[in-house]
């Protein structure tokens, strides 16, 4: 997968509250778990699940809820500001975009936002875009305050999505994914798909602390696995302003990818091989690699939203 390299891009929608003089999102590690939307980040539910083993803090996946990070870590401090002059002067093009880590996180937003605007319009809707926040070491949101290890994430309580960059360097070593740039695509499409989800009104449908095989937790996620794949059908024809796609050549190797990264995240493969402890499907809240991989192919194959009903009656979640 490649950026068109003459195409324009937009940071109107993206703060960037990294270090230095562009924010202060950094500090401390630690403080309450943002858990909002799509309950928690990829990081955050192997914190989850260790800490639900030790018998230790509490989870809720209601807007502003969490849980204490363990060993008495103090929260971030307040005052964060975001800046975009940066990103902006850095991001202009998808010749940037196919050279720097943000600006490729830029021209994929662009790319998401264009789909999700014709989609709702289609259906006679009108389309809000979230706000992206790249933030490094730690964020205070609606839905609390996060550290980095929580992963990305969105936050239903200000309608914004967070994320430390170096989250996907993490995701290739910790995690053992291929990773590359569909790969990348597919974890921001995925947290789009927890904004769509709340424009919906479907994350309302989700009690706080639901967890297990078929609970409402792992349909919310599982539906934002198959929204991903249905923006990843689309990719390569979503236009710019300028009418020409922003996304080229998406191979079979770049959704092999894909695929392999959602493996990765499945409840399942974290408990064993990360966790090193056996499979209980009583702790899931994002689904199997199985089940992952299955509704992101799904929205792929598909390409249609309406396919992608985790919570209907009677639904094989596979």
């Amino acid at each position: 997968m490649r950026f068109n390299e003459n195409a324009n891009l937009d940071t109107s929608n993206i703060d960037d509250l990294r270090g230095g003089g562009r924010g202060g999102g950094g500090g401390a590690l630690g403080g309450r778990v943002a858990a909002g939307g799509g309950g928690l980040g990829i990081l955050g539910l192997i914190l989850y699940f260790l800490i639900s083993q030790l018998g230790g803090g509490s989870f809720d996946t209601g807007g502003g809820g969490g849980f204490e990070l363990p060993g008495g870590l103090s929260g971030l401090s307040s005052g964060q500001t975001a800046d975009t002059s940066q990103v902006a002067q850095s991001c202009r093009t998808g010749a940037d975009a196919n050279t720097q880590l943000d600006c490729e996180v830029v021209a994929v937003v662009n790319s998401l936002d264009g789909y999700w605007t014709d989609a709702f319009a289609r259906s006679g809707q009108t389309y809000q875009p979230p706000r992206t926040n790249f933030f490094s070491g730690g964020v205070n949101t609606a839905c609390g305050s996060a550290s980095s290890a929580v992963g990305p994430f969105y936050c239903p309580g200000d309608n914004e999505v967070y994320i430390d960059l170096s989250f996907f360097q993490e995701l290739e070593t910790t995690f053992g994914a291929q990773g590359g740039t569909f790969a990348r695509a597919y974890v921001m499409a995925h947290e789009y798909g927890h904004h769509i989800q709340a424009l919906l009104g479907t994350t309302s449908r989700v009690r706080s602390g639901d967890v297990g095989p078929t609970s409402g937790s792992v349909r919310l996620e599982l539906q934002a696995d198959c929204y991903a794949g249905v923006w990843a059908n689309h990719a390569t024809t979503v236009p710019t302003s300028s009418g020409e796609p922003l996304i080229v050549d998406v191979t079979r190797e770049d959704v092999a990818a894909a695929l392999d990264t959602a493996a990765r995240i499945g409840d399942d493969f974290i408990q064993t091989q990360l966790g090193g402890g056996q499979v209980d499907e009583s702790q899931f809240s994002h689904g199997s690699s199985a089940q992952r991989e299955l509704w992101y192919t799904t929205g792929y194959e598909t390409g249609d939203p309406s396919r992608c009903d985790t919570f209907a009656r009677g639904v094989d979640l596979g």
